[in-house]
């Protein structure tokens, strides 16, 4: 059984804490947080806020803020133990090399109030050898997670990929949901079309999937839009994207 601790209680540690706490094949050995949160639904045992009383562990996750990172693992109170990261974009060998390095990045939006189920979501791995690449492969697998490992350029492509098709979509639904409440429409009602969208890409090609005014090059309802909308950053954002949509 694999054992180990999570280093931060953000939204990525605490879906991590709780899934490695419910797993039948993993040990959750501590959580620290900086102010001792004790929820509920964890052993108040479990928590801690000082790192000098992290316990022997397999694997520690840390899973702060990008910024945060290397101060947390500078302050490790120990050597030659596998310190690993959550994040998309920072390089492993920003760890300090006291311990063993690694990343252990799970591809998924986390909020604190949705439960997210680690079965079959892409885990990507990386450390400095073999050995270690087994024991962040038997973390992921504890959660039932599809594992791959990867190296830090491919998990940097990865993010930015994942920032456009996550963050800056939730940003356009946001946009949507601005026009809706601007003009009595309930947002609800593009529930079925952004679902009908998300689903049509898992059989065909984003590019096979594209619909609308710009692809079709309907140049009098694209200058309908744009005089229908008021805000100069989002007519600018409108501009933008058909044409980045008709250039492919």
């Amino acid at each position: 059984m694999i054992s180990v601790s999570i280093i931060g209680y953000g939204n990525v540690g605490q879906q991590l804490a709780h899934s490695f706490h419910s797993s039948e094949n993993a040990n959750l050995v501590q959580v620290y947080n900086r102010s001792q949160i004790l929820p509920s639904s964890l052993p108040s045992e479990l928590f801690i806020n000082d790192l000098g009383q992290l316990k022997p562990a397999d694997i520690y996750i840390i899973s702060v803020s990008d910024r945060s990172v290397v101060e947390i693992a500078s302050k490790l109170p120990f050597t030659d133990r596998l310190v690993v990261h959550t994040a998309g974009s920072l390089v492993f060998d920003a760890l300090p090399d006291t311990n063993r390095r690694g990343v252990f990045y799970p591809l998924q939006t986390f909020s604190r109030s949705k439960s997210v189920d680690f079965s079959g979501l892409p885990v990507f791995v990386e450390a400095e050898n073999e050995a270690d690449i087994a024991l962040l492969e038997s973390a992921a697998k504890a959660l039932k997670a599809r594992v791959f490992e990867i190296d830090t350029n491919q998990r940097k492509a990865l993010h930015v990929s994942a920032v456009f098709a996550c963050n800056f979509s939730n940003h356009m639904y946001k946009i949507a949901d601005d026009i809706c409440k601007a003009n009595n429409i309930p947002f609800d009602a593009l529930h079925p079309l952004i679902l009908e969208t998300a689903q049509k890409i898992m059989s065909l090609s984003p590019s096979e999937a594209q619909t609308g005014p710009a692809i079709r090059r309907d140049e009098p309802t694209i200058s309908a839009h744009l005089d229908f909308i008021n805000d100069a950053s989002k007519k600018e954002l409108y501009e933008l994207l058909t044409r980045s949509i008709q250039n492919g």
